[in-house]
């Protein structure tokens, strides 16, 4: 199953994604559970889409603008120097335990939106990223269990502003301007996502690509993220963990690869879609 997130005039809501389009749920359904990180949190995501299902299509695509796939999660724990080609590119030795830092909701935009280079930097760069929605409340878990606990998966793109994450030993200053990441086009249930370490990613800028990896290239995979950040924190439905990035980054190019107004980067994982926004300057 897949699901959205979106506003129509202004007004929120989420429904199923189906081949004949976009299916909200049914306002009785909404007063119940009035976004997906509700549904997630009453187990009820088979409920939502069968209410789905028996509600009409959206008769005009156009009127719908895409959200974030969880506009509101409680959390965003972000992993970095995950894949082995980018812990290379980097000129780092791969790490004990998994690198982590948080970005906060606001900096995540949905599909076909713009995402924003801030005034304040000339060094927005690009990561196109596995993400993983929590679907039950999980503490202390352990790996073999760990992929219970997922709801299920989209693509991101973590937006990283380099002259700011450079600034101190943590990322999290150059991680967190308004709009500078994106999350979608939809989450993809684990039922068609038997085994995430068997994708495909791929980053496209302009056309060209410039990341293209297997997610079994990663030193710590979904489960291992998991179970260790279950151990740090309790984390709750909707929350949502993103897993790295691989080699082809713009800053490990020689010249830097930095984006521009105009530019339209798409992230795409074999079975999850493609997330595609364009770049915008900061007003």
């Amino acid at each position: 199953m897949k699901f959205a997130s979106f506003r129509i005039h202004g007004v929120a809501g989420y429904g199923l994604v189906t081949e004949e389009g976009l299916r909200p749920v049914p306002a009785t359904f909404a007063a119940r559970h009035p976004d997906l990180k509700s549904v997630l949190a009453a187990g009820a995501l088979d409920a939502a889409a069968s209410a789905a299902r028996a509600n009409p299509r959206l008769p005009d695509p156009a009127e719908v603008v895409l959200e974030a796939v969880i506009p509101n999660p409680g959390k965003i724990l972000c992993v970095g120097v995950n894949y082995l080609g980018h812990i290379r590119e980097m000129g780092r030795e791969p790490p004990a335990h998994p690198v982590l830092f948080v970005r906060f909701p606001d900096t995540l935009v949905g599909h076909e939106r713009p995402i924003i280079r801030p005034r304040v930097s000339s060094q927005y760069d690009f990561e196109g990223e596995l993400a993983f929605i929590i679907g039950r409340r999980a503490r202390y878990i352990a790996r073999e269990q760990a992929l219970d606990y997922v709801a299920g998966y989209a693509c991101l793109m973590d937006g990283s502003l380099r002259d700011f994450q450079r600034q101190t030993s943590q990322f999290t200053a150059g991680k967190n301007f308004p709009a500078s990441g994106s999350f979608g086009p939809h989450l993809v249930t684990t039922d068609e996502v038997p085994d995430p370490t068997a994708l495909r990613l791929e980053t496209r800028l302009n056309g060209t690509v410039m990341q293209r990896a297997p997610t079994g290239d990663m030193r710590f995979g979904v489960a291992d993220l998991l179970a260790h950040a279950s151990t740090i924190t309790q984390l709750e439905p909707g929350d949502v963990i993103t897993t790295g990035t691989p080699g082809g980054v713009g800053f490990a190019r020689q010249p830097p690869v930095w984006l521009q107004a105009g530019d339209v980067l798409e992230v795409e994982i074999s079975g999850l879609g493609v997330l595609r926004n364009r770049v915008a300057d900061e007003a």
